[in-house]
């Protein structure tokens, strides 16, 4: 009876130091996290791609940009712009440029945006076997609101800096939807 007794503690014990090793060996082998910068967690990117092709009729713009999100209410951005637009024959453009925008959001669904934008407009025109040869800067100042949801917002932005005689904007006016992931 003696015997058993031992052999009983004996396994108790045995186990015990099973357990407490495999407790330890696998704690060793857990990684450790990596930390990751605070900042690319408060970056978001987006921007806008268009392309309208017709009979003679060109339009192509690529537009990146990203923002940083200060907190729940501001966001600080900056973006690049780069257009082609062609008429067959009569009109050729190359568009390309920088902006910087300030977002905010007062509350979740709304955003308020101001919008600083520089671009480079070299034009070619062709009229009656002429060619005419347009090359400025257009500077746009938008102010701008929205309705947001999730990543998303659609509304409205008006240039301040509209001159219709002097612009690559048919409008001071411009509907937009914005998407930042």
């Amino acid at each position: 009876m003696k015997k058993h007794i031992y052999s009983t503690s004996l396994r108790l014990k045995l186990a015990f130091l099973f357990v407490s090793f495999s407790i330890i060996g696998s704690a060793q082998q857990t990684p450790l996290p990596k930390s990751k910068s605070v900042f690319w967690e408060k970056v978001q990117f987006g921007g806008g791609f268009g392309i309208n092709v017709g009979s003679g009729f060109t339009d192509i713009t690529l537009a990146p940009s990203a923002i940083y999100n200060v907190n729940n209410y501001i966001g600080l951005g900056f973006g690049l712009q780069g257009s082609r637009v062609a008429i067959k024959n009569e009109y050729s453009s190359w568009i390309y440029g920088a902006n910087a925008v300030v977002l905010i959001n007062p509350v979740e669904e709304v955003q308020v945006s101001l919008e600083v934008e520089q671009l480079r407009v070299n034009s070619v025109v062709d009229y009656i076997g002429s060619e005419y040869k347009d090359n400025f800067w257009n500077t746009a100042v938008f102010v701008g609101g929205g309705y947001r949801v999730d990543n998303i917002t659609v509304g409205a932005r008006y240039n301040l800096l509209f001159d219709k005689d002097k612009t690559v904007y048919a409008e001071g006016f411009m509907p937009f939807i914005r998407a930042y992931f």
